[in-house]
Protein backbone atom coordinates (compact mmCIF):
# COMPACT_ATOMS: atom_id res chain seq x y z
CA UNK A 1 0.00 0.00 0.00
CA UNK A 2 1.86 3.24 -1.04
CA UNK A 3 -1.15 5.88 -0.15
CA UNK A 4 -2.75 5.88 3.60
CA UNK A 5 -3.26 7.89 6.53
CA UNK A 6 -1.94 6.06 9.40
CA UNK A 7 -4.08 7.11 12.58
CA UNK A 8 -3.90 6.51 16.16
CA UNK A 9 -6.41 7.54 19.13
CA UNK A 10 -5.97 7.63 22.73
CA UNK A 11 -9.22 7.67 25.21
CA UNK A 12 -9.50 9.19 28.33
CA UNK A 13 -11.77 6.52 29.78
CA UNK A 14 -13.52 3.61 29.01
CA UNK A 15 -15.98 5.29 26.89
CA UNK A 16 -14.85 4.92 22.81
CA UNK A 17 -16.08 8.67 22.08
CA UNK A 18 -13.54 9.71 24.71
CA UNK A 19 -10.73 10.75 22.34
CA UNK A 20 -7.83 13.02 23.91
CA UNK A 21 -5.56 12.83 21.07
CA UNK A 22 -5.18 12.05 17.79
CA UNK A 23 -2.14 11.18 15.78
CA UNK A 24 -1.90 11.07 11.63
CA UNK A 25 0.77 10.26 9.30
CA UNK A 26 -0.15 10.74 5.67
CA UNK A 27 1.76 8.53 3.42
CA UNK A 28 1.83 8.92 -0.13
CA UNK A 29 3.38 7.09 -3.31
CA UNK A 30 4.89 5.15 0.01
CA UNK A 31 6.91 8.52 1.78
CA UNK A 32 5.52 10.33 4.55
CA UNK A 33 4.12 13.38 3.38
CA UNK A 34 2.31 15.38 6.37
CA UNK A 35 1.91 14.55 10.10
CA UNK A 36 -0.77 15.52 12.57
CA UNK A 37 -1.50 15.86 15.88
CA UNK A 38 -3.34 17.14 18.54
CA UNK A 39 -5.38 16.73 22.21
CA UNK A 40 -9.21 16.78 22.30
CA UNK A 41 -11.27 17.74 25.08
CA UNK A 42 -12.71 13.94 25.60
CA UNK A 43 -16.10 13.29 25.68
CA UNK A 44 -17.47 12.11 28.37
CA UNK A 45 -14.62 14.72 29.91
CA UNK A 46 -13.38 12.55 32.44
CA UNK A 47 -10.06 10.32 33.28
CA UNK A 48 -9.78 7.07 34.87
CA UNK A 49 -6.54 6.38 36.17
CA UNK A 50 -5.59 2.97 33.94
CA UNK A 51 -6.36 5.21 30.70
CA UNK A 52 -4.06 7.69 32.29
CA UNK A 53 -1.16 5.59 33.34
CA UNK A 54 -1.08 4.32 29.66
CA UNK A 55 -0.57 7.42 28.08
CA UNK A 56 0.08 9.79 30.68
CA UNK A 57 -2.88 12.36 29.62
CA UNK A 58 -4.66 13.92 32.21
CA UNK A 59 -7.77 16.55 32.86
CA UNK A 60 -5.32 19.36 32.60
CA UNK A 61 -3.69 18.20 29.77
CA UNK A 62 -7.11 18.79 27.50
CA UNK A 63 -8.95 21.32 29.47
CA UNK A 64 -8.29 24.20 26.88
CA UNK A 65 -7.93 22.01 24.45
CA UNK A 66 -10.45 21.97 21.35
CA UNK A 67 -13.68 19.73 20.70
CA UNK A 68 -13.79 16.47 18.53
CA UNK A 69 -15.60 18.54 15.25
CA UNK A 70 -12.62 21.45 15.43
CA UNK A 71 -10.11 19.03 15.13
CA UNK A 72 -11.30 16.82 12.34
CA UNK A 73 -11.80 19.47 10.38
CA UNK A 74 -8.25 19.92 10.25
CA UNK A 75 -7.78 16.32 9.57
CA UNK A 76 -9.89 15.82 7.16
CA UNK A 77 -9.00 17.28 4.19
CA UNK A 78 -5.41 15.62 4.89
CA UNK A 79 -6.98 12.31 4.82
CA UNK A 80 -9.46 12.99 1.73
CA UNK A 81 -9.64 9.84 -0.88
CA UNK A 82 -6.97 7.77 1.24
CA UNK A 83 -7.69 4.68 3.45
CA UNK A 84 -7.44 4.76 6.86
CA UNK A 85 -4.74 2.35 8.88
CA UNK A 86 -4.42 1.99 12.31
CA UNK A 87 -2.79 -1.20 14.63
CA UNK A 88 -6.01 -2.41 15.91
CA UNK A 89 -8.74 -0.77 13.57
CA UNK A 90 -11.02 -2.35 15.87
CA UNK A 91 -10.38 -0.18 18.45
CA UNK A 92 -9.79 3.02 16.81
CA UNK A 93 -12.41 2.78 13.86
CA UNK A 94 -14.59 2.11 17.03
CA UNK A 95 -13.56 5.35 18.40
CA UNK A 96 -13.96 7.22 15.36
CA UNK A 97 -17.30 5.97 14.64
CA UNK A 98 -18.42 6.74 18.39
CA UNK A 99 -17.42 10.61 18.69
CA UNK A 100 -18.83 11.28 15.18
CA UNK A 101 -21.94 9.71 17.11
CA UNK A 102 -21.83 12.07 20.18
CA UNK A 103 -21.05 15.21 18.08
CA UNK A 104 -23.53 14.18 15.39
CA UNK A 105 -21.42 14.03 12.63
CA UNK A 106 -21.94 11.94 9.23
CA UNK A 107 -19.39 9.38 9.57
CA UNK A 108 -18.35 8.90 5.65
CA UNK A 109 -17.72 5.26 5.83
CA UNK A 110 -13.89 5.76 5.90
CA UNK A 111 -12.05 2.53 4.22
CA UNK A 112 -10.17 0.97 7.22
CA UNK A 113 -7.14 -1.09 7.18
CA UNK A 114 -5.80 -3.18 10.33
CA UNK A 115 -1.98 -3.92 10.27
CA UNK A 116 -2.35 -6.11 13.47
CA UNK A 117 -4.42 -8.63 12.07
CA UNK A 118 -2.18 -7.93 8.46
CA UNK A 119 1.28 -8.78 10.96
CA UNK A 120 -0.96 -12.14 12.70
CA UNK A 121 -1.06 -13.03 8.89
CA UNK A 122 2.61 -12.18 7.82
CA UNK A 123 4.00 -13.78 11.27
CA UNK A 124 1.67 -16.47 12.18
CA UNK A 125 2.16 -16.58 16.58
CA UNK A 126 3.98 -14.59 19.23
CA UNK A 127 2.72 -11.41 20.26
CA UNK A 128 1.33 -8.55 17.92
CA UNK A 129 1.59 -5.83 20.11
CA UNK A 130 2.32 -2.52 17.96
CA UNK A 131 5.64 -1.98 19.36
CA UNK A 132 6.85 -5.68 18.99
CA UNK A 133 5.63 -5.25 15.13
CA UNK A 134 7.29 -2.10 14.56
CA UNK A 135 10.31 -4.03 16.04
CA UNK A 136 10.16 -6.49 13.17
CA UNK A 137 9.68 -4.12 10.34
CA UNK A 138 12.74 -2.22 11.62
CA UNK A 139 11.00 0.70 13.21
CA UNK A 140 11.73 1.82 16.70
CA UNK A 141 9.01 2.72 18.63
CA UNK A 142 10.17 5.66 20.83
CA UNK A 143 7.20 6.97 23.65
CA UNK A 144 4.97 4.01 22.64
CA UNK A 145 0.92 5.51 23.42
CA UNK A 146 1.67 8.69 22.23
CA UNK A 147 -1.15 9.08 19.67
CA UNK A 148 1.47 10.24 16.81
CA UNK A 149 4.62 8.30 17.94
CA UNK A 150 1.82 5.18 17.45
CA UNK A 151 0.50 6.67 14.33
CA UNK A 152 4.16 6.57 12.77
CA UNK A 153 5.03 3.14 13.65
CA UNK A 154 1.71 1.93 12.21
CA UNK A 155 2.50 3.87 8.89
CA UNK A 156 6.32 2.00 8.90
CA UNK A 157 4.16 -1.42 9.73
CA UNK A 158 2.03 -0.35 6.76
CA UNK A 159 4.84 0.47 4.34
CA UNK A 160 6.38 -3.13 4.94
CA UNK A 161 3.67 -5.28 5.04
CA UNK A 162 0.30 -4.12 3.51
Amino acid sequence: MKDFAAIDFETANNERSSVCSVGVVIVRDGEIVDKFYSLIKPEPEYYNYRCSQVHGLCAADTENAPIFPEVWKQIEPLIEGLPLVAHNKAFDESCLKAVFRVYQMDYPDYEFYCTCIASRKHWPGGHHNLDIIAARCGYDLKNHHHALADAEACAAIALEIL
